[in-house]
């Protein structure tokens, strides 16, 4: 059901990484569902800076940021303190690793993380 990010028009966009096994589950209980959707690989072709920076406008940093992720935990001590909307940013755009994968923009709504009961009160199963 996946169609890949050259289709980035279409409305429904699941943001990640292709390897990772939250992302795997994810996309196989999309899939399972019949549910449409445009995978973007951070990897592949990164992310572009408005619309992460509209992604913390909505949501803040906080709930973005991948604190646990080994990306985050191997950065200098000085480039985890203080950290900032901006310097959050500039960090996940340099490291996409760092954004908390999956990232569910539906058009109307934008999901962190991968909860099935999140997805369905969002109307995604069918």
């Amino acid at each position: 059901m996946a169609r890949d990010c050259a289709m980035a028009q279409a409305q429904t966009t699941l943001y990640g990484i292709k390897n990772c096994d939250t992302i795997k589950k994810a996309r196989a209980w999309l899939d399972a569902r019949s549910i449409a959707y445009v995978f973007h690989d951070y990897r592949q072709s990164g992310i572009d800076a408005t619309r992460l920076q509209s992604w913390i406008d909505q949501l803040g940093f906080e709930v973005l940021l991948n604190r646990s992720g080994t990306t985050f935990r191997a950065l200098d001590e000085a480039e985890k303190r203080d950290l900032t909307p901006a310097k959050a940013l500039a960090l996940m755009l340099k490291q996409p690793a760092m954004i908390k994968r999956p990232v569910f923009e539906t058009g109307k709504r934008l999901l962190v993380g991968f909860k099935p009961g999140l997805y369905e009160q969002a109307g995604l199963a069918k």
